[in-house]
């Protein structure tokens, strides 16, 4: 990938996860990434193109990111690692994920099954590990680590250590 190309994403992360897509123009984009508008066209087609580089660079990420979780034959293992991810998450990395949570709300990009596979494991693994209502449980838990990604990624977490402390004894994982 070329050097502007890179750059134009960047700031196109930036600011979509920051500032919103819909508030974001592509002139707003060339001029925080040192180039012109007419490259970004070149690239991308359209803001829309843009959009879906980032995106697609996303679900790359969260693929790699749940694989780990998926691979895991140990049902604590996976309730473990599960309730660790959002604590992991490195800050270099938070506009994408901020960019994710606010696309939930848009029904063009918003794709509820990209999380199915790992509610699948986890409804797995607490079955294995004898709870009675293992989806709901699976649900219950990623609905928590939602919440926990939302605080997160606000910097609003007083303790994050203490409170994944407490899920992991919770859980027992």
């Amino acid at each position: 990938m070329s050097d502007k190309k890179h750059k134009i994403l960047d700031a196109a992360l930036d600011l979509f996860a920051n500032e919103g897509y819909t508030a974001t123009s592509t002139s707003k984009i060339a001029q925080k990434a040192g180039v012109s508008e007419g490259l970004i066209f070149r690239h991308f087609e359209s803001k829309k193109g843009l959009l879906h580089a980032i995106m697609q660079e996303a679900e790359d990420r969260l693929r790699d990111v749940l694989a780990d979780i998926l691979c895991e034959k140990d049902p604590r293992g996976v309730i473990r690692k599960t309730i660790e991810l959002p604590f992991n998450i490195r800050s270099e990395e938070y506009d994408y994920w901020r960019l994710q949570y606010k696309l939930k709300w848009d029904k063009d990009y918003y794709n509820p099954d990209k999380m199915k596979p790992l509610i699948e494991k986890l409804k797995e693994a607490f079955a294995l590990l004898g709870f009675e209502e293992s989806e709901q449980e699976a649900r219950l838990l990623s609905h928590v680590l939602e919440a926990v990604s939302i605080e997160l990624l606000r910097g609003n977490m007083k303790d994050p250590q203490q409170f994944k402390s407490f899920l992991l004894e919770k859980y027992k994982a």
